[in-house]
């Protein structure tokens, strides 16, 4: 009887790469949500004049400007004023001296009706011509006052500390009462107006905290102030208000920025940015099974971390995941695997 031949077994499939794999970890991630605004001041101070027709005599400060409050800010010409407001004063000296005088007259009359020589009705018309007086002192003194305000009123102030955003006051101008001069940033601070999707509103929450990129690239950070109560009827968003401490540096009112909002602290499951390739658009992970084959794998990614990106569906928890090099690798191809080196864990912690 013939001996049957038996095949030789087939060579081994030659490894295409080394690779070093390890497990999705979890650790916690902040939710973040991406909004674009713009720039705005967070109260703007409108300065008018309240003199009126009077012309203005000088202006001391100019767009950018900082200013404390009750810092001069314009003068008006005052010599009317001031000359109206003598005239005043003199109208309340000798209103006074006659008051004084009527009120002699009444304590002599009161005397003389004790004594028998002075009527009644002789002493009600001095007691009357004495309250009459007084009157007269209390008109006077209005007077006196309300000239002595329309002097001050010659002097713009500014209301509070700020920066000067625009000016309309020029010397020589004479200007109605009411007419604006100046406008303030109040105390410098600007706020970040956030357009949010109306499916986004009820996640953001007052007192979140904010980081902001200003379009001239400097980064500012604040906090939710305020969540608009209402969506905007066109464009379906609504505005999130972000108050920013004081600029100093090149962000301005007006400017575009956009920004993250904070809306708190998950648990995720994440694999490092090296182990995820993207192809055609989607995302993949190649993940080694137990005859050292590589599987790829289509998977849903999120969150990113310093070095660490979020998987969010698609990956299995104890799934042997390729750290790196997976740029290199093909579904099917048989690879290599070698221990993680363990400095640069020993050298994180």
């Amino acid at each position: 009887m013939a001996q049957e031949k038996t095949s030789p077994p087939a060579p081994k499939a030659k490894p295409s790469l080394t690779v070093t794999t390890g497990l999705p970890t979890t650790q916690v991630m902040l939710a973040k949500l991406q909004a674009n605004g713009s720039l705005a001041a967070w109260q703007e101070a409108v300065v008018g004049a309240e003199a009126n027709g009077i012309k203005i005599t000088e202006v001391r400060v100019n767009v950018g400007d900082r200013v404390q409050r009750g810092d001069v800010l314009a003068t008006m010409q005052s010599d009317t004023l001031r000359a109206e407001l003598a005239q005043a004063e003199g109208s309340l000296a000798e209103a006074t001296a006659n008051a004084q005088e009527t009120k002699v007259q009444a304590e002599r009359a009161r005397s003389l009706q004790q004594q028998g020589f002075f009527s009644n009705a002789q002493l009600s018309q001095a007691l009357a011509t004495e309250a009459s007086a007084q009157a007269r002192v209390q008109s006077a003194r209005a007077m006196v006052q309300l000239q002595q305000l329309r002097v001050a009123q010659t002097v713009v102030k500014a209301p509070d500390a700020g920066v000067i955003s625009a000016r309309q006051a020029t010397v020589g101008s004479v200007v109605a009462a009411g007419t604006e001069l100046f406008r303030l940033i109040r105390q410098s601070r600007l706020e970040w107006r956030a357009e949010v999707t109306a499916t986004d509103i009820g996640r953001v929450q007052v007192g979140a905290p904010v980081q902001v990129t200003a379009a001239s690239g400097q980064v500012l950070r604040g906090r939710v102030r305020m969540v608009a109560p209402s969506v905007d009827a066109q464009t379906r968003n609504a505005l999130v208000y972000v108050d920013l401490p004081a600029v100093t540096g090149s962000a301005r009112a007006g400017m575009y920025a956009q920004g993250e909002i904070t809306l708190g602290q998950s648990q995720a499951m994440t694999v490092p940015q090296t182990a995820v390739v993207v192809r055609d658009g989607f995302s993949y992970v190649y993940t080694v099974g137990a005859d050292q084959k590589v599987s790829q794998i289509k998977v849903r990614t999120g969150r990113l971390n310093a070095d660490r990106l979020e998987v969010q569906s698609g990956l299995s928890p104890d799934a042997r995941v390729v750290l790196s090099g997976g740029a290199f690798l093909n579904h099917g191809d048989t690879v290599r695997v070698v221990p993680a080196d363990p400095t640069p864990a020993s050298a994180a912690k």
